[in-house]
């Protein structure tokens, strides 16, 4: 009996055990997949939680009910990977052999990177949305809060759904202006980037909607440390922004695992092929979703499709054949702008966010980098096909795990 073994059941884990289990010989491999926690949250719906989008009920349910049966689930921390010796090590001393390794461990914010961020203000004038403690605790703020200066910040890239901190302060402006209480609340978005975003034709819609919305932008801010006492950030030029309510994305780093089994890069991202998906030091090690150092977003929907591309490549393995080149860092966005209103984008290793339709050339009925009703209908409708369709590996119709370029306004990036 071989054995294949995923670690993390977090959304990259969870769908490559429903992608693998029917398609692997049962009387050849058995797959086991570890984790540690039992609940499992759909972290889309973190953005949502602070502002009484959603209810903490939708965004968590138990994880174990997304395992196959058929496949051999443990809860227990993962200590250590011995890639030499083919072997996992377990909390308790319990011990799993590899024939092929999926790493899918995600990411960690670690506010303990940068000086006097998770000091005494962390939790009560300074916050995170990216975990679900955060989100609620921040949730629990917002509602009593009277307002002031709001500053909504970015540590460093890369981070989870990097679109996501301009999204929150789209949504802080329709929130407050909900509540009657804009005039009350000024917005400051500050990222360490040059724009808003990440690609130049995306950063130039989001930035007219930061002016439209009147949110001061601060950019190439590389923060050093927190003045929690005095309430302001401090960049490495000494330029200052200060603040009532801080919600910052912290540093995002993969998980301590990797670096305690000397693995990962300096933010303990593991090396991997941005084609295949298998990693750079081990041929029967793959990775997957936010724990690789892929040149792409961090998404839900970019592991989505590199899920897809690493079965076949898992198949490919197991044969002893080459396997595909075939993963283009493909993404693809909702982003919601408020007031009932959201962009989608689409876009990949080699091409820009682009205008056009989705996902029918032509048709849509989805816009391109255009606010549209229906695009924040889609965004909403995301959490449904989540916790039935995308966890439970089942494709999702008419989207292409690589970008199709039909229908579509497209200008290739420069090299």
């Amino acid at each position: 009996m071989k054995h294949l073994v995923i670690l993390g059941a977090g959304t990259s884990g969870t769908m490559m055990v429903n992608h693998l289990i029917g398609k692997l010989p049962k009387k050849e491999w058995k797959i086991t997949i570890v984790d540690q926690y039992k609940t499992h949250y759909y972290q889309p719906g973190f953005l949502f939680l602070p502002f009484d989008i959603y209810t903490t009920q939708q965004v968590k349910k138990d994880g174990r009910k997304f395992i196959p049966k058929e496949a051999n689930y443990i809860q227990k921390k993962i200590e250590l990977i011995l890639p030499k010796e083919n072997l996992v090590k377990l909390e308790g001393g319990e011990e799993l052999p590899y024939d092929i390794l999926i790493v899918a461990t995600g990411t960690n914010i670690a506010p303990d990177e940068i000086e006097g961020m998770d000091g005494p203000g962390w939790y009560k004038d300074i916050f995170d949305f990216y975990t679900y403690q955060g989100a609620k605790a921040l949730r629990n703020k917002l509602r009593e809060w009277e307002g002031g200066k709001l500053v909504v910040h970015i540590t460093e890239m890369p981070i989870k759904c990097p679109i996501a901190p301009l999204e929150f302060v789209f949504l802080a402006d329709s929130y407050f202006k909900n509540k009657g209480m804009r005039d009350s609340v000024d917005i400051t978005f500050v990222t360490p980037l040059s724009g808003a975003f990440t690609k130049p034709k995306a950063t130039k819609a989001l930035h007219y909607l930061l002016e439209e919305k009147n949110i001061t932008e601060i950019t190439d801010f590389n923060i050093e440390r927190v003045d929690y006492e005095n309430k302001k950030i401090v960049d490495y030029a000494d330029t200052e922004v200060e603040y009532d309510l801080l919600v910052t994305v912290p540093t995002n780093m993969g998980d301590a695992l990797l670096e305690r089994s000397e693995m990962g890069d300096e933010l303990n991202h593991i090396p991997t092929n941005k084609a295949t998906l298998q990693t750079l030091d081990h041929e029967n090690i793959f990775a997957i979703g936010d724990a690789t150092n892929l040149p792409t977003s961090k998404a839900g929907s970019v592991a989505h499709f590199e899920a897809e591309i690493l079965t076949e490549n898992i198949l490919h393995y197991i044969k002893g054949e080459p396997l595909k080149e075939e993963f283009d860092g493909h993404a693809n966005c909702f982003i919601e702008t408020g007031n009932g209103k959201a962009l989608l984008i689409d876009f990949n290793y080699t091409h820009e966010p682009v205008e056009g339709t989705f996902p029918f050339p032509g048709v849509g009925p989805l816009q391109l980098l255009k606010e549209s009703r229906a695009n924040h209908m889609g965004k909403m409708a995301f959490k449904w096909v989540y916790w039935n369709m995308l966890l439970k590996g089942t494709h999702i119709p008419f989207v292409s795990a690589n970008m199709s370029t039909k229908g579509k306004h497209f200008e290739k990036m420069e090299s």
